[in-house]
This record gives structure tokens, sequence and C-alpha cells, in this order.
């Protein structure tokens, strides 16, 4: 049947007759037929004249001019992405390959130093108001190609009872009231609901350039005690958030692959994780490989106003960004955090972790789920002291250490009558 065909009879033929215009479409149909077949048979001819004497298929190259676009993006980071996309695209890294060094364009030859860990010489000169912009963000800039980072702390039972849900917490290294208030509350790993929770906390290193205490020691005694915190040696700033969730990615397929799901949130937020967990129980197991939900954000842009901690100059992009969810807080499954791993590969760093985590989902054809559980943007003022509140959320952004612990009886009280 055709799709569009409708459902009801229409009107009667006349006795003998016949209708014109179905005739003619008939007739239209059956060359449009035919014509497909003989040009199929003519692709079938040509792809076997083409074969070898061995019988080995040939593969040939385009030419220069069918794949080769001969202008590059003039924002930094989008030119970089153009470079990355053609070095992951098989017909374009053929063509590239094929093509000796001298004939490419001017752009596909400034790929920077080799060692894509030091400092990129050519983004000074080609970010024209490099100079003005935030010292960290110059600093992001000059090493957003590098991706190898020694793990200093690396705690290796964190997943060896194979978690349900594994609790993967953004933190900084002064902020221990933050994180001992989470273990109390929301992220006590163990058996809750008869699921298996773990909790891990993900840290870079505070330099005293950076006007930090030097806290390696207490850290180092906290990981001891609580087996749960994940150090890296790269520079823990806001820029390099999304540094921070790419390398978690990449150790989530090392140590942790089978967890089922994994919600990644912020050291000062809410979450409600019997909610959580009743949620994924009736997920279905069809919706379990895509799922990722939170608190979505639609048809955004960059923000050029200078002032903002989110500004990024039209030197270094330019576009719309994909949906994303806020970076307060989302949940995704394990196995979508393998594939996002995977995809990080193909996507330059930007130093905007929620939105990078979007351009991720964006190559993988997928974008994220809004659910009203999630509130990174907080709730209504007048609602944040009514204790039915939290019941019906998973997650709110944000509260203080003081706060998350007066809260979270509330969501565990087995009295509390919220009809």
């Amino acid at each position: 049947m055709f799709p569009n065909a409708p459902l009801y009879p229409g009107p009667p033929m006349q006795r003998g007759g016949h209708m014109p215009g179905v005739r003619k479409k008939g007739i239209a149909f059956c060359v449009m037929m035919m014509l497909n077949v003989v040009i199929f048979l003519l692709i079938g001819l040509a792809w076997n004249v083409r074969r070898s004497q061995s019988g080995r298929q040939r593969v040939r190259v385009p030419s220069r001019r069918f794949w080769r676009p001969d202008v590059a993006s003039q924002s930094f980071w989008n030119k970089e992405q153009q470079h990355l996309d053609f070095l992951h695209n098989p017909v374009f890294a053929a063509a590239l390959a094929a093509t000796p060094p001298g004939e490419l364009p001017d752009w596909l030859n400034d790929t920077g130093p080799p060692d894509p860990c030091e400092p990129d010489y050519r983004v000074p000169t080609q970010i024209l108001d490099y100079n003005v912009l935030p010292r960290l963000f110059q600093d992001f800039l000059l090493h957003m190609r590098c991706r190898r980072y020694p793990l200093l702390i690396d705690p290796p039972r964190v997943c060896e009872a194979t978690p349900f849900l594994l609790l993967a917490v953004k933190s900084l290294t002064p902020h221990f009231d933050r994180r001992q208030a989470i273990r109390e509350t929301w992220g006590r790993a163990g058996v809750v609901a008869n699921r298996t929770v773990a909790v891990v906390f993900l840290l870079g290193s505070t330099f005293g350039g950076d006007h930090f205490p030097d806290l390696r020691g207490l850290l180092r005694q906290e990981a001891r005690i609580h087996k749960d915190v994940l150090l890296w040696r790269y520079r823990d700033t806001f820029f390099n958030l999304t540094l921070k969730d790419v390398l978690f990615l990449e150790w989530f397929g090392r140590r942790c692959p089978h967890a089922r799901y994994v919600l990644k949130g912020d050291d000062d937020v809410l979450v409600n994780t019997p909610r959580v967990l009743d949620f994924l129980e009736n997920v279905s197991e069809s919706r379990t490989k895509d799922l990722f939900v939170g608190d979505v954000i639609s048809d955004a842009a960059p923000h050029r106003d200078k002032k903002l901690k989110y500004f990024i100059p039209e030197s270094v992009f330019v576009g719309r960004y994909p949906p994303y969810a806020g970076g307060g807080g989302y949940l995704l499954s394990g196995d979508l955090a393998l594939r996002l791993s995977e995809a990080s590969r193909r996507v330059v760093l930007y130093p905007i972790d929620d939105v990078y985590t979007g351009m991720c989902l964006q190559k993988l054809g997928l974008a994220p789920q809004g659910h009203r559980g999630f509130r990174t943007f907080d709730i209504e003022d007048r609602d944040r002291d009514r204790p039915c509140i939290y019941r019906n959320l998973m997650l709110v952004h944000s509260r203080t250490p003081q706060e998350m612990l007066a809260i979270w009886p509330w969501v565990r009280d087995p009295e509390l009558d919220c009809q």
C-alpha cells in the first residue's frame, strides 16, 4: 500500500469506463520504475568494469575539486573542528592522504605543534583579540588540543560491585565541606532501594599561582579515608570543566564500563537519589541505550558580552549551540557514556562543558531529553522551604552543604504527607 493512500472509497466508476487521471499516474509510475532499473544496471556495470584483473575492487579517490573546500572558517574553534571533521571522514581522509602536502590548502597544513600538549603557538596570532581575553581563557586556548594528563589519585574499587547508578560529582580541592555533605546525604554509597550506588568526586589540581592554598596533604588523607576521589594533574579552572568531563569519560571506559547509569552533577546540587532510582526502574529497555535527561536549553547562542562568565568572542566561535542539558546535573545511561567518550575524540574541546556535551551528542545524532525533575536554574523562592517540593524533584541547583543537610531528612521522611 502507498502510505498516503486514502482509507475511504472514492466515487464509483461508470460501468465499462475508466478514470483517465489514474491511468496517466500509473503509466508515469511504470516509466519511473523502468528508469531506476536502467540506472541501477548502469551503475552495476561500471562497478564491475572497475575491478582489477585480480578480482579486487579498486577505490577511486575523489578529485581535489570534489572534496576540498578552499576557504576555512575565520573563527579558531570552527576552523579546528573543520580540520578534525576531515580527519575523521573516511572519504576525505583517503583523499587527504593521497594529496601531496604542497597541494593542500594552507589551513589544512596549519595543524600547530606536533605535540598537542605543547602550548599552541598559533593561538595568539590567529585569535585577534587574544590579548584582551581573561587569563584563564587564554590558558584554555593555548592547551585546547591536549587531553593527556596524569591521573594522580585513582581509587581502584569504586566500581567493584558494578553499580546500577554511578554518581560522578565535579568538585574542587578546597570544597571538603561540600563533598562531606554529599557523602552524608544524596551521595551515600552502598545499596539504596535494592540498587547498588557508587560515588566518585572528579578533581583537577590547584596551584598557588591561582591563589589556592596547598591542600594536597589534606586531599590525600581524604582520598585514603573515603576512597572516592579522582585527581588529575591539570589546572582546575572553569574553562577546564570540559577537560574534566573528557577525562572522566575515558576513566569510565577503563574502570567502570558496566555501570548501568551515570548521574553527572556539580558539588553544589541536591539530588533526590531515591527519586532518580525510581525513575530509572521505569525506563524501558529500548530507551535505556540512548537515555540522556536533564534541564534542556535549546536554540542558544554564544554570549558576546565581555562581562559575562560565559563570554565567547566571534574570533573563537561562530554559530548556534545544539540542544544541551544544563551542566549542574544530568542523567545518562552507561552505554551512552561509552559512546560519548568515543564521540568526544571527534569534537574539539570547547570552554563551556555543558555545551560541549551537547556537541558530542549531536555527533551521535542524539539530543538530550528535558525532564521537569531537573532544576539547574533552581525553583521559585517561595518553594525553597517546602519539604514536599523536593520529593518530586530529581536534582536542584544550587544548595550549600548546610542546606543539603537540612533538606535531606525531608526527602527521606517516611511520615511526610505530600498528598
